[in-house]
Formats: C-alpha cells, structure tokens, sequence
C-alpha cells in the first residue's frame, strides 16, 4: 500500500476524531500510531476502506489512551460511541481542520505553528525558518500550543486571517522549499475563496497564482536557480497569470487593501513586463512602500531595497538598504547584488560567500557561491 495514500488520509481522520470529543494532541497521538500499523499491515491485507479503517483503528487507541491515563478517565463519559466500522464519507476536510487548529484560545502565530506541523506536514525546522526564530525557540512555541488546546473541545473554529496565514506559508515552504506543498496550498485557497467572499483571499490566491505560473523557469534542468531577469518568460504559464491577474483586479476594486493583494501586485507587474529590462520598477517601489505601511515588515523593507537600487540606481538601493539588520535572512545576497551593480567586485565577491554560508537551501547556496566564483574570477582577469 502506498504510504503516501496513507498519510494523505490523515486530516479526514483527524477531523473525525477531534469532532467526537477528543483533544488535539491524544488525537494526533493515535492517528500516528494508527498511521503506523497501516504501513506495517497494509501491504499484505489492504482494507476495502482506507479511512474507515483508519478512523476505527485510531478511535481504539485513542480510548486505550483515555481509559489508562486517570485525568482524561474524566472525560470518558463524554466521549461518543466508537463508530462502526464500514465505509467513512469521502469528504476533504483539510481546510476545516485549518480552521479548528486556528483556536480562539491560541495566538495567531501559536495557531499558525500549531496547523503548519499537525497539519500542513512541515517539520519545526522548517516552521522556524518560516517565522526567522531559533529550531528550539518554535519547537516551545509548538509545545505550548498543544498544552493549551489540551482539553479543549474544537467547537469554536479560528479566523480567516489566521487561516490565510498558514495557507500563505505553506505555499511558500512547499514553493521553495523540500516539501511539494504548493499545489494543495493553491486548492485549499480555491476552497476557501469559493467559500468565504473576501479581498484578502482572493488576494491570497491570485498571489500564489502568478508566482506559481513561474515555477517552471526557476530552475535550470541540472536544478540550479536561474534569478527572475535570467528566466525564459517564455515558459511562464500564461493562463494562470491571466487568471491571478483577473482575481486581483477584482479584488483590488473593492478599496480594501491588505498585504496579500499588495503582494500580489508586485508579482503582477513582474508577470506582467515582456522582458527584465521592461519592468516597471517605480511602481514596484510604490507598492512595497504600501506593503512596508501595511506590515512593518523589515523582510520587506529588505525587497523594497532591491527594487529601489532598479528604479534609481544601486547607491539609492544600498541608502534603503541601510538601518536593516545584517542578520536578516538574504540581507547579504541583497547587499552583494547592489554592490556588484554599484561596481565594487571586491565587497560583492564577499558578501556572495557570506550569504551562501548562511544559505539553509543547497540550490540557493550553490547559486550564491558561483557568484561569487564567477566574481572573483573577474577581478583576477582585470588584474
């Protein structure tokens, strides 16, 4: 039995289980214990009802947990009835699940954690990475979320906003990252729009459209990073940028501007320019200064650096680029870009090697690291 067949079942089950009374983290428990008996069973006597029999399993070991830990004895009489085994309802409930796990009682950022580990399948490292905090630091924040939706009947689901969050980095993480997300990030998204009428959405998923559209042309085909002016536009696909562009447009008549459509209008003016050299660069800086009012970012303030050293010059992008934090994520490899614009081979050589040191990516350090190769080469021919 294919595993991945296996582990896609989980949310369906999760959801059943949280439904009939059981706390976050003893349902979770048991469906990864479940989980664990399908893989080592399931290849030679597969059942006819892959999630039913999940459900039934993981309901048992939930209620073996139950029975012998004395504090949640006390919650035994309001668990319901084990369901019987037999055929489960084939319904997606992925994106309720992402709703119960953005609790009320938790913090936006703790909900976020919580759901992109339960649920989204992305390990603590790559949570911490998401959210620029220390491995230890998230895997706390994780720990402390998980204590307090202990007990707690998920009856109350959580915000959209919430919700558009963790769709937001998910897609990112499955979009660069090691993990394919970025596809079920983008339906999961369609579902919510479909469901939910609201600018922010529909600028969520316009956003991960014309991003999306350009996956293609992101790598060469020995995997290496080929950079948005080097892309063969060509390849982009056409139809969802027509698409996201459309969704935007819709969104942004309506006057209420969050930073997803922001976002989103930057990747639709990028999608939008025939070449690199066509780009219309000023409006770009006029969006992400909208985008730096609307989130305080300083990753943002960092992008904006960039598109102020296209607009005006590579000594106007390293002036915006000052009074950032050099610890920032990609903070070296903006500042190498502009100073090898601006002429200075030397520092941009530098700062290229420092930045691949601090890559967590391997495509992104071997990028980094031929740069500055290819820069230092250069100095040694103009000696």
């Amino acid at each position: 039995m294919d595993e991945a067949l296996i582990r896609s079942l989980t949310p369906s089950v999760l959801t059943v289980l949280v439904r009939r009374g059981a706390d976050f983290a003893a349902a979770e428990d048991a469906v990864q214990e479940a989980l664990v008996e399908a893989v080592r069973g399931w290849a030679d006597d597969p059942p006819r009802d892959p999630k039913g029999w999940l459900v039934t399993v993981a309901w048992r070991r939930f209620l073996d947990a139950v029975r012998a830990d004395t504090a949640r004895r006390r919650r035994e009489d309001r668990v319901e009835e084990e369901p019987a085994p037999g055929p489960a309802p084939d319904v997606d409930d992925t994106l309720q699940l992402y709703f119960l796990c953005a609790h009320p009682s938790l913090t936006p950022s703790s909900a976020v954690a919580l759901t992109l580990r339960a649920v989204g399948g992305l390990t603590t490292r790559q949570i911490a990475r998401a959210y620029l905090v220390p491995e230890a630091t998230m895997a706390q924040r994780i720990s402390r979320a998980k204590r307090t939706v202990s007990g707690v009947r998920f009856d109350r689901p959580g915000d959209v906003a919430t919700v558009l969050r963790v769709l937001y980095l998910v897609f990112n993480e499955g979009y660069s990252g090691d993990v394919d997300l970025a596809a079920e990030a983008i339906r999961l998204t369609r579902q919510l729009a479909a469901s939910v009428d609201h600018p922010e959405v529909a600028g969520l998923l316009a956003l991960m459209l014309l991003h999306h559209a350009r996956r293609a042309a992101r790598t060469a085909p020995d995997g290496s990073l080929v950079p948005l002016a080097e892309q063969d536009r060509g390849r982009w696909d056409t139809a969802s940028i027509a698409e996201g562009v459309a969704i935007l447009q819709a969104a942004l008549a309506r006057d209420r501007l969050g930073e997803f459509q922001a976002q989103a209008a930057i990747a639709a003016l990028h999608a939008d320019a025939p070449t690199a050299g066509e780009t219309d660069w000023v409006q770009i800086v006029e969006w992400y200064d909208e985008l730096a009012r609307l989130t305080g970012s300083p990753v943002v303030r960092l992008n904006r650096a960039v598109a102020v050293g296209e607009a005006d010059g590579p000594r106007a992008g390293l002036a915006a680029l000052a009074g950032l934090d050099e610890a920032l994520p990609r903070y070296a490899a903006v500042a190498a870009y502009l100073h090898e614009r601006d002429g200075d081979l030397d520092r941009a050589a530098r700062l290229y090697a420092e930045a691949a040191r601090k890559a967590s990516d391997l495509a992104e350090r071997d990028h980094l690291t031929r740069r500055a190769a290819r820069l230092n080469s250069r100095r040694r021919e103009d000696r």
